[in-house]
């Protein structure tokens, strides 16, 4: 096992190579023809949906589902795609079991509700193995338009512009495209290069370039983009990362940057991980950087978030995932410090209490050892102009997606409006991308 001198319990090579395909492997392998059929035929194919009105893209969900019932899968993707362009990653991605699923007559009656994300897989793999996509550019505009960020609101925008005939250009920070559907999911969520394929099968509607290395504000500036461009659509995301006074000591990384490691590592047996690894935070990113961590070989594994389960962020499914991998979760926990000689070796936490709403501490303290500490404390605008109005951290965008300037839209993380999903920024996207248009072809 390879190790840091300075951290001697953060190693590589834990596992062997087939453990680790193992514990890797796909979080919910796809649906036969049967078993979509059999999932299928459950659907009531309610007239008022309630799955409808929960899904952020408003994808026609008992449509979708009657038409693989029908054996016309292909239909069934169309349906999905005119909504949800990356509607493959988000079968995979979506918390379903707090949106769709969760209102399904049958879960309602039955507590087990109609397998909607297993089955917009089955019809977006479908339509992706059968080749080219079901859409095509219209006649060229002449309109150009900036997008900055190759994430899901960037590439739905995209997307739904070349499909209207605007030329687009988008300016991508990193040397990949897909933001946090490339950097930050964890693998067992996305295997085998999902995420760059659906990228590829995308940008096949033509129209669009991108330009890797291009950072906003440093490579590029929005007053270039606005002097050049038809138009400009901000999906950057929230690149900077709250850290923790005092938790500099060495062993202490972002949650985000040791998933995004392990999305781009080429052999997960050379990922160092520590021995006991503690994980401060609630949402799907501390899941996901604990499943994984434990996944890598760690032994013990703990997720500490400072208010009760039912406060933490990440779903029921997600805690239940966490737990089921061997994770222990510790609520009501808030860090105090950490200790260590250069490199991190424990994290004090004192318990917490919720009087009126408010949280408290109690005075009374604990440690957990730790060789490896992940901060998943939340993520921060970082990198956008300051010429453009906010709404507390973020920008402040209309219901067309519209920020302060007249020539620049906005949507995904970067904004307050929705939840910091793959879902909700796939939707923004397409609705800015139409109102960018209707301001196009006024």
């Amino acid at each position: 096992m390879a190790h840091s001198p300075r951290t001697p319990g953060i190693v590589s090579n834990r596992l062997d190579s087939e453990t680790l395909a193992a514990n890797f492997t796909d979080l919910h392998p796809p649906l036969d023809r049967h078993e979509a059929h059999v999932a299928a035929d459950r659907c009531y194919f309610c007239h008022d949906a309630p799955c409808m009105e929960a899904c952020p893209t408003s994808i026609d969900i008992p449509l979708f589902i009657r038409q693989i019932a029908t054996d016309t899968p292909l239909a069934a993707a169309k349906t999905i795609l005119e909504q949800n362009i990356l509607g493959g990653m988000c079968a995979r991605v979506c918390p379903t079991e707090t949106l769709c699923e969760e209102v399904c007559v049958r879960e309602t009656a039955e507590g087990k509700p109609v397998l909607i994300g297993q089955l917009q897989r089955y019809a977006t793999d479908a339509a992706m193995a059968h080749g080219p996509q079901p859409f095509k550019r219209a006649a060229p505009t002449g309109k150009q338009v900036a997008v900055v960020g190759a994430g899901p609101a960037g590439l739905s925008c995209a997307h739904r512009l070349a499909m209207h005939g605007h030329s687009v250009v988008i300016y991508e920070a990193r040397e990949k495209p897909g933001g946090l559907n490339e950097y930050g999911i964890a693998s067992y969520k996305t295997v085998e290069g999902f995420a760059q394929k659906e990228v590829d099968w995308l940008l096949g509607i033509g129209g669009i370039e991108i330009l890797y290395d291009h950072k906003l504000g440093s490579d590029v500036t929005l007053e270039v983009l606005t002097d050049k461009y038809d138009a400009v659509f901000l999906g950057i995301g929230k690149a900077g990362v709250h850290g923790l006074e005092a938790f500099d000591l060495e062993g202490v990384r972002p949650a985000v940057d040791f998933i995004a490691d392990l999305r781009q590592a080429e052999d997960l047996a050379t990922l160092p991980v520590g021995r006991n690894v503690v994980v401060i935070g609630g949402g799907m990113t501390a899941v996901d950087a604990a499943v994984q961590a434990k996944a890598l070989g760690a032994e013990n594994v703990t997720i500490a978030y400072r208010r009760d389960r039912g406060a933490m962020p990440a779903s029921t499914f997600e805690q239940d995932l966490a737990a089921a991998r061997g994770v222990k979760l510790v609520f009501n926990a808030n860090p105090v410090s950490v200790s260590g000689n250069g490199a991190v070796e424990s994290v004090t936490f004192e318990y917490t209490t919720q009087e009126g709403g408010t949280l408290k501490g109690t005075g009374e303290e604990f440690t957990l050892s730790a060789d490896q500490v992940f901060l998943a404390i939340g993520q921060a605008l970082d990198g956008a102009p300051d010429a453009l109005a906010r709404d507390g951290s973020a920008l402040a965008a209309d219901a067309t997606m519209q920020t302060s300037h007249p020539k620049v839209w906005a949507g995904g993380d970067c904004t307050t409006q929705g939840e910091d999903l793959t879902v909700t920024a796939v939707a923004q996207g397409r609705d800015a991308a139409e109102a960018i248009h209707l301001h196009l072809t006024a």
